[in-house]
Parts: structure tokens; C-alpha cells; sequence
């Protein structure tokens, strides 16, 4: 009975809860049904009302179109009201009527001109409501009774111009600017450009400048590609921008912030338009020199963090800063040029003008007019230079502020923390602006006397001035060491480029910038510096400035040295530090310290030639230890034995040796000669034999005849033959010539064979440096056409008048040919604007080009015998004395001290004895060199002195002719020491076996004889072939 009870109420609440929940979903269905009818009656509603309204408009603007009078404002307020309320994207064509019927009811003049017809008229149109609405002048209320009005009505003006900022006016305003300038042809008319610029202005103006709105115009304005450039022609009213900008700027947090927000592309682009600014503003510019400064050094900086120096997977090709980690906004890229120009206006003569006003109004003394040094009687080191030093080291006070380091100005006055801040800006633009470097270089250059200017300020810095500041400056990381140092590696950077580009004429007889006593102090404070920094242990922890700084000093000496060694501005033993001791310093060698050998891969020339040399022997013979081709007690080395006929002594020579190994070649090669009857030569190899196999090779193979090798014009110096290709296989015969001169040097053999300098330079490797100019070495090949050449680049007129293309003639074995300097050169005239250019390729082709493949046969030959970084240590000139010994004059005393005698002959005979007396006494320096040729087949002495010449110099006596004699015997040699004779020897000549550097000399009764026999032999070249 409980139990039904129960169930009976269970139900009926269920029931009770279903009938509430379908209550409550009837009320909300109903709820609904009202909003949807609600909203469907809103929309049909709204519907209806703007197509009324739109009917109306349409009416009104009819009307309009058809009506002589214009509407009264009143109603067009109506109308407008009425068509904003509904206006969407369909109403474009309703509201463009709008605005020109707002704006004929205004009696606007001077709407902007479009050049593109449909969008750019639209683009006008809403340009020219804008101006309208922003500025109060030219409504027609102010012309009359509105003066009590107009606070009222600037201020709705203000209104329009803060809501426009607000839905980002500026972004819009940047958008319309970038793709109307940012192409090679603007599609922005003048009126255009002017309505946006002063639209863009309008606020920043009504808010007095403020900091918000100047960085929006910063960031959005000034920051389109070259805007400065188009607005220059329209000058518009300024309001002294620059100054305000750069105000703004100066604070470093305000200039971060920029910076970030555009990124590299977009802050170069700020960057240009600044620098045009500061060059159109030149009072401006001046007067805010500091902060001008600042700004443009922190923006260079802050690109230059991401500035690469290699292609990677995070970088993006620029076409002004090169490898860059940023992204790089790619629709820029055809404005490029114009804002490179505006770059270009920071090194242009205006703007370091102004900036290094102080150092630029500084006169240097007048000096002395000094004429300019003699040319040199031959391409080498011969410059007379005596007097040239005595005026560059006399104590004149007439040219004290160009030589001496006179000190006396305070690194931190003004003046020089305001040089040293401009230096550090074009130092930093060098390193950021990557691709246009050259032409920064070149701008900071053109002005003659800006970096002598620069070099005497230098000096006049500190309590000593010059070298001892600036190495101080290496051991201190202060902001003012940084800043001195920068100064001084922008002064090195501008000077080398400088030399580099200044042929001979300019540099040592028209002198432009530089006089050769400047020349002169300025390597011995590079030398010096470059010596300390090595010396002192900075460089070997150097990283980042100060290792940049390095490679900037040691390079602008390197090019200063290399100068030096073709022509010579300097004293002697001027590239040497007497402070310092070849034998520690081979020590510390040995030892492997990183200190000798830094100052032996950078400065090599401070140390004395002959030390080097010693070096180089000493290099050689450890590899000839390491190669077991020196003979020892346990061990003899490998011996390669060739037999050579002497007729055909050159192709023998070439068949036997050109496949050997190069071990083989670096061992000991024997040589067995077969005579013209093909029986073989008696005698043993000690070494003679090949030394008299590798002389008549090399005599052989350099013979012009042979054009395998031509001489040059004027000294008859050797280089490879362009037309050697007339021989079969000739790049193989031009590597077996490399070896067999390698395998000379190899050996300490020297042999008189003078190459053309240029040539030599190639062999180290020079032409590949990054200073290295074609043009500076053309003399050594053809003076005269050096000097046509240079002629062209100083040619007043126009230079299409001499009918000069890009190609070059040749009479090719009586045929004309014509090589073209470029693609199409044939046809591509030389003006005033290519003329360096067609310079520098014509030097090249005939230096380079036309004998590449010749030099580099030889080359690989030379290389497979002597290591290339063994020769790093020398100059042209010293690998040319490497070559063919010293050009020193012959040092008899030595060559006595190292004589051996043989066949009775001793120190104290009396033929000896007039032998040296002759030597010395009656025979002109000319003739010595002679009578070395002829006993040893090269007329200059050894480098390291007759001690080191192999076999040693030795004299015999002698009986009979070379055909008779069999050699010492007991009763030769005691006749010869005697002086006892078999007949009178008057009329026999000296003989000389130049492979054993042996003298073969009559015993001769009078000195007189003597003397008229050895003079007749040595100039009549009588030596062992003619005996």
C-alpha cells in the first residue's frame, strides 16, 4: 500500500517539471520569434531608409549636374549628413560627387594634377578635400566677417587631423608615398607630392612639434625612399625640419627606438633623406655639426650590427650594405640609386667642408717650394734621393707641422673630440655602407689638402704628439682611445686608397697631397706602430676595432713599401728596426713563437735583407734534411742520373726532367754530356756539371730568339712571350722553365736572367692583393706606352675625339688583330667618363690577360720546387736579387778571402798577386762584374757573399790549352809555384770552366800581360765553351 503511494507522487512531479520546461521553451521561442521579426524589421527598415537616402542623393546630386547656380552649404550639409549616415564600398561613385561638390562650393583652386588617369584622380580628388579640411585659409567664411570664428574653426580642423591620426593616417600616407616615389619613373605629380608633404606636416605643426608626432612623421615620412630629393625642387616651407630632427634624434633612446621600428632598409633610407637635409641646410648643418654627427653614427651603427660579411641562411642580399641579417624589403630596390645619391652628399665636397671646417682652415707653413725628384734613370731603385733626404729630415721650422709629431693639443678639448666623432661617422659608414665603400674612399680623397690637413692634426695631439699617443691608446678600451684610433684608421684607410689610385707622375712629380718628405715620416710612424703592436703581443689577442685597426695601418705601409720598391722615396735602411736582433728573433723561431713569426708574415722587410736570405737557405735545407736529400752517415740520398747530348741539350733536358717527381727534382740530379760525335764527355758530376746543364738551359730557354720569353722596351727585362704559342705544347715548356729556375734558386745557384718587375710580382703573388693597380706596374713593361697612356687620363678636351675604342690592335706575326677590352669593346668609344677605366683594362690585358696562361704554367712549374710562402719575406726587387745575386758592387776582399788555389798558385804568388791588383786597381766596376760573368756565368756576387758561392771560386794554373791539359801533375804544380815556365804563355788568354767557377790563368811573366789578356777574354766572353 506504501509502496503505490510512493510511485503515484514520483510521477506527478515529472509531470510537473515536463510542464514547466515546455512553458519555459514556448516563452523563449516566442522571445525569439520577436527578436528575429525585430531585427528583419530593423534591417527591411534600414533598408528602405537608405535607399530613400540614396534616392535623394542621387535627386540631389542630378540637380546638381544640371543646375548654373551652385547649392548653398546648408543643404550639401544635408545631403552629406544623409549619405555618410548609409555610405559603404558601392558608394564610392556617390561620395567622389560629394567631395567635388563640397569642394566647388568652396571656390577651391590649384587642385593637384594627376599623371595617371583614374586612380591617381581619385587619389587627387581626396587629397584636395583633405587640404581643404585640415587648414582654415582658404575657406570662403575666413575672407570675410569669420575672424570671430576662427579659434573655433582651426579647432575643428585640429579635430579632423586627430581622428585621421588616430585610424592611421600617417601608415596611409607612407603607403601612397612609397608606391608613387619608390620606382625608377615617380607617378606622383609635383602638386601631388606637395599636398601630401603638407598634409603630412599639418599635425605635427598644430602640436607644436611634439615628440609623438615627430617620430610618426620619422618613422613614416622620412623614411620613403629619397622624398627629400623629390620634395627639392618644389621647396616647400621647411620649418627648420632638420634641426627639430636632429634634436629629436640626438637622444640616444629616441634614435634606438626609430631605428628598430624601420629596420635596415627603411633607416638607410631615413638616413639619406636626413643627409640630404644637412647638405641643403648648410647653416643648420653647421651650427648643429655635433649633433648631426651623432645621429648619423648611432643609425650607421645600429645597421651595422647586422651587416655580414658572408653569404648564410639569415641573410638578405642589399645593394648598399651588402650581406644584411635583417629582412630586406625587396620593392626598395629600384629607389636604390637615388637614395645611394643622397648618401653620396655626406662624402661630397660641401658637407667635409663643413664638417672638417677645423681641421680644413688650419695652414700648414709654407714651405720651400721643392722641385720634384728626378725621374729614375731606369725602372728600379736607382732614384736619386740624397738631397730629397737631406730636405725631408732638415730642421727647418718652415715644414715643422708636416714632419714632426710637435704635440700640444689636449684629447679632450672640443676641437679634437669633434674631429675624432667625424672620423669615427665616415669610419663607420666604410664599414656599414659596404658596396659603395670605393666611392666613399674616393669623395674623402678628392679634396688634395684634406689629408695632409689631417695628418698634421694627428701630429699635434698630446704632450709628444703622433706615435706615443696613439700606442698608448692600444692599451686603454676608453671611449677617447676608441675615438683617436678610429681618427687614425680612417687618415690610413683614405691615404692608401689615395696612393693607390695616384700614378708615378702624380705622386713624385706633381706631388698632389702628399710631398715626398710626408711620404717619408708617415711610413716610419706606420712601421713603427704596425712593429709595436706586433712586438708587444696586441696583435696576438687582437679582435674586432683593433684588429681592423691593424689591418688598416699595416696595409696603407704595405702599399707605402711596395711604392718605395719600385721607385724609391726613402732613405736607406729606412724599412728597418734597429731594435731589433735577427739571431733572437730566428731563435724565436725555432722555438715557435707566435711573435717572430707574425712579424715575419707581416713586416718582413724590417728585418736586413741578408738575414732573410740566410733564412730562406736555412728553410731550404731543413726541407732537404726532412726529404733525406742530404747525405748523411747512415744514409745517402736518392741520385737521378740523366744523359744530355749537347746539341740537342734543351730537349733532352726537357724530355728527362719534366716527368720526374718532385722529390726527384728537389735531389741530386747528375748529368752525363754526350758531345756532337755521340761519345760521352769525361769527367764526374760534383755538382759542376749540372750547375753548367742548368746555365745553358736557362741561357737557352730566355734567349728572345726563341720567343718563348720577350724583353721589354728600354731596360731589356724578361717576361713571357705572347705569341709563344707557336711552339708545340708550350704552357708544358713554360712549366719546365719554372722548375729549372725554382730548382736554381733551390740549389743557391744564381743565374743572370733579369725579369721584368711586373712579371716578378706576379710570381709572389701581388696581383692578387685587393691595392694591387695594373697601372703602377706598366712601366716596367713599355715606359712609352705608359706615358701615352697616362696622357689620355690627363687629356683636357674630349677624349671621343681621339677615336679610341675599347679594344686593343695587335700586329700578330704581320696580321692585325683586335682583342676587345670588354664584351663589345670594338665598338664602345673611350670617353671623359670610361677613360680610367679603359686605362686600367688596357694595363691589364697587356700585363695580364694576354700572357695569362703562359704566366700561369710558369708559375706551377717555379711553385712545384719552391714553396709560395717561402718568398712572402721578400719585395719584387729582393726576389729579382734571389734570382741573380746582389747588384751590390763585387766585394774583392771577400772573393780573395774565399779563393782556393790549385796548380801551384798560393795567396802570395806574384800572379796572384796582380791579379787583385788588377781587379781593383785598373779595372772599372763594369769590367769586374765582367770577369764574374766569365769565371762564374753571372755577373753579380752571391747575397750572402763568395762564402756561399758553390763550387767555391777557385784559380789554376795552367801549361798548355784546355785541349791539351790532363790536369795537375807533381812537376805542373811545383813549376807553378816556383814560377818556373816551359815557354812563354803571351799568347794564350785566361780560360775560364764557369760549372766549377774555376779560373784557368797562364803563368804570366808580366803584369802588363796579364792585364791586356784577362781584359781582351772578359770582353770578348771567352769561357769554357771557347777555349
Amino acid at each position: 500500500m506504501f509502496a503505490a503511494t510512493q510511485t503515484s507522487k514520483s510521477q506527478f512531479l515529472d509531470k510537473a517539471r515536463q510542464a514547466r520546461e515546455e512553458r519555459k521553451g514556448h516563452k523563449e521561442k516566442e522571445r525569439a520569434a520577436t527578436q528575429i521579426q525585430a531585427l528583419v524589421r530593423r534591417y527591411l527598415c534600414r533598408c528602405r531608409l537608405q535607399n530613400q537616402f540614396r534616392k535623394e542623393v542621387d535627386e540631389f546630386f542630378s540637380v546638381t549636374d544640371t543646375a548654373a547656380t551652385k547649392r548653398n552649404a546648408l543643404s550639401i550639409f544635408k545631403i552629406a549628413r544623409k549619405l555618410l549616415f548609409i555610405c559603404r564600398k558601392d558608394d564610392k561613385l556617390r561620395f567622389e560627387k560629394l567631395c567635388r561638390t563640397i569642394l566647388s562650393s568652396m571656390d577651391v583652386e590649384n587642385e593637384p594634377k594627376p599623371d595617371i588617369m583614374q586612380e591617381s584622380k581619385l587619389v587627387t580628388l581626396y587629397l584636395t578635400m583633405l587640404i581643404t579640411f585640415t587648414d582654415t585659409a582658404t575657406w570662403k567664411i575666413m575672407k570675410g566677417k569669420g575672424e570671430p570664428f576662427k579659434s573655433a574653426l582651426n579647432r575643428i580642423c585640429e579635430n579632423i587631423m586627430g581622428h585621421l591620426n588616430q585610424k592611421g593616417f600617417y601608415s596611409i600616407l607612407q603607403i601612397l608615398l612609397t608606391n608613387g616615389l619608390a620606382r625608377s619613373r615617380p607617378s606622383l605629380s609635383k602638386s601631388m607630392l606637395t599636398a601630401i608633404f603638407s598634409l603630412s606636416l599639418r599635425p605635427v605643426i598644430a602640436a607644436h612639434f611634439s615628440d609623438n608626432l615627430l617620430r610618426s612623421f620619422l618613422i613614416h615620412i622620412m623614411s620613403v625612399p629619397a622624398v627629400v630629393s623629390h620634395l627639392n625642387s618644389l621647396t616647400p616651407e621647411t620649418h627648420d625640419l632638420l634641426r627639430k630632427f636632429i634634436l629629436f634624434l640626438s637622444r640616444e633612446e629616441q634614435c634606438l627606438d626609430i631605428c628598430v621600428c624601420l629596420e635596415g632598409s627603411h633607416t638607410l633610407c631615413l638616413l639619406g633623406n636626413l643627409i640630404q637635409l644637412g647638405y641643403l641646410n648648410e647653416k643648420v648643418l653647421e651650427e648643429e655639426a655635433n649633433h648631426f654627427v651623432k645621429v648619423l653614427t648611432d643609425m650607421l651603427s645600429y645597421c651595422q650590427r647586422y651587416v655580414s660579411q658572408k653569404k648564410s641562411n639569415l641573410t638578405h642580399w642589399h645593394p648598399v650594405l651588402g650581406w644584411f641579417s635583417q629582412t630586406v624589403d625587396y620593392g626598395l630596390n629600384e629607389s636604390m640609386p637615388l637614395v645611394t645619391r643622397q648618401l653620396q652628399y655626406l662624402w661630397g665636397v660641401p658637407v667635409i667642408r663643413t664638417l672638417f671646417y677645423d681641421v680644413l682652415s688650419k695652414k700648414l707653413e709654407a714651405q720651400d717650394p721643392t722641385p720634384p725628384p728626378p725621374p729614375p734613370p731606369t725602372l728600379q731603385n736607382n732614384l736619386p734621393v740624397k738631397s730629397l733626404f737631406k730636405r725631408a729630415f732638415q730642421k727647418s721650422a718652415s715644414v715643422r707641422n708636416i714632419l714632426k709629431p710637435v704635440g700640444g693639443k689636449r684629447v679632450d678639448s672640443a676641437e679634437v673630440q669633434k674631429v675624432c666623432s667625424i672620423c669615427v661617422l665616415y669610419q663607420t659608414a666604410l664599414t656599414t655602407l659596404t658596396q659603395i665603400r670605393l666611392q666613399i674612399l674616393t669623395g674623402l680623397t678628392y679634396l688634395d689638402d684634406l689629408l695632409p690637413k689631417l695628418w698634421a692634426f694627428i701630429c699635434e695631439l698630446g704632450l709628444q704628439g703622433g706615435l706615443k699617443l696613439f700606442l698608448e691608446c692600444l692599451n686603454n678600451d676608453t671611449e677617447e682611445s676608441k675615438q683617436l684610433l678610429a681618427m687614425l684608421m680612417l687618415f690610413c684607410d683614405c691615404s692608401r686608397h689615395l696612393i693607390t689610385i695616384l700614378d708615378d707622375i702624380e705622386l713624385y712629380e706633381e706631388q698632389i697631397s702628399f710631398k715626398t718628405e710626408e711620404l717619408v715620416t708617415i711610413s716610419s710612424f706606420l712601421n713603427t706602430f704596425v712593429y709595436k703592436m706586433i712586438s708587444d703581443g696586441i696583435l696576438e689577442n687582437a679582435k674586432g676595432e683593433k684588429l681592423d685597426l691593424f689591418h688598416s695601418v699595416h696595409g696603407w705601409l704595405m702599399v707605402l713599401y711596395e711604392r718605395d720598391c719600385r721607385r724609391r722615396f726613402s732613405p736607406d735602411d729606412h724599412w728597418l728596426r734597429k731594435d731589433l736582433k735577427p739571431s733572437l728573433l730566428f731563435q724565436e723561431l725555432e722555438k715557435g713563437k707566435k711573435r717572430a713569426q707574425l712579424l715575419l708574415q707581416y713586416i718582413p722587410h724590417v728585418i736586413p735583407h741578408k738575414n732573410r736570405v740566410l733564412l730562406f737557405r736555412n728553410i731550404v735545407t731543413k726541407e732537404k734534411e726532412s726529404l733525406g736529400l742530404v747525405e748523411t752517415s747512415q744514409a745517402s740520398p736518392h741520385v737521378t742520373h740523366i744523359t744530355i747530348r749537347r746539341s740537342r741539350m734543351l730537349e733532352d733536358g726537357y724530355d728527362q726532367l719534366r716527368r720526374l717527381p718532385v722529390n726527384s727534382m728537389k735531389g741530386v740530379i747528375r748529368v752525363k754530356f754526350v758531345n756532337d760525335l755521340g761519345v760521352d764527355e769525361a769527367g764526374i758530376d760534383q755538382d759542376g756539371v749540372f750547375k753548367e746543364f742548368l746555365e745553358e738551359i736557362i741561357k737557352k730557354v730566355f734567349n728572345p730568339a726563341l720567343n718563348l720569353f720577350k724583353t721589354t722596351s728600354g731596360d731589356e727585362r724578361l717576361y713571357p712571350s705572347p705569341t709563344s704559342n707557336i711552339h708545340e705544347n708550350h704552357l708544358l715548356l713554360f712549366e719546365f722553365v719554372g722548375k729549372m729556375l725554382g730548382k736554381a734558386m733551390y740549389e743557391g745557384i744564381v743565374v743572370d736572367v733579369p725579369f721584368a718587375s711586373f712579371f716578378l710580382s706576379q710570381v709572389l703573388g701581388h696581383h692578387h692583393s685587393t691595392f694591387y693597380s695594373s697601372i703602377d706596374e706598366l712601366p716596367s713593361l713599355d715606359s712609352e706606352f705608359y706615358k701615352n697612356l697616362t696622357s689620355i687620363k690627363r687629356y683636357d678636351g674630349d677624349v671621343s675625339d681621339l677615336g679610341l675604342t675599347l679594344s686593343y690592335d695587335e700586329d700578330v706575326m704581320g696580321q692585325l688583330v683586335c682583342h676587345e677590352l670588354t664584351p663589345g669593346g670594338k665598338s664602345t668609344p673611350v670617353t671623359n667618363e670610361n677613360k680610367i677605366s679603359y686605362i686600367h683594362l688596357m694595363a691589364h690585358f697587356r700585363m695580364h690577360t694576354q700572357i695569362k696562361e703562359q704566366t700561369a704554367a710558369f708559375i706551377r712549374g717555379f711553385r712545384c720546387i719552391i714553396n709560395p710562402e717561402w718568398l712572402h719575406m721578400f719585395s719584387t726587387p729582393e726576389l729579382q736579387r734571389l734570382v741573380s745575386g746582389d747588384n751590390a758592387e763585387i766585394d774583392l776582399d771577400d772573393l780573395k778571402k774565399h779563393t782556393v788555389y790549385y796548380g801551384g798558385f798560393h795567396s802570395s804568388h806574384r800572379v796572384i798577386i796582380w791579379l787583385w791588383d788588377i781587379l781593383s786597381s785598373d779595372f772599372t766596376p763594369e769590367e769586374r762584374a765582367m770577369f764574374l760573368k766569365f769565371v762564374t756565368s753571372c755577373s753579380r756576387p752571391p747575397l750572402l757573399g763568395f762564402a756561399y758561392l758553390k763550387p767555391p771560386f777557385s784559380i789554376r794554373c795552367v801549361e798548355v790549352s784546355d785541349d791539351q791539359d790532363t790536369g795537375d801533375t807533381l812537376g805542373s804544380v811545383l813549376r807553378g809555384f816556383f814560377t818556373i815556365r816551359k815557354k812563354e804563355p803571351g799568347g794564350r788568354l785566361p780560360t775560364s770552366s764557369t760549372c766549377f767557377n774555376l779560373l784557368k790563368l797562364p803563368n804570366y811573366s808580366k803584369k802588363s800581360i796579364l792585364r791586356d789578356k784577362l781584359r781582351y777574354a772578359i770582353s770578348m766572353n771567352t769561357g769554357f765553351e771557347l777555349s
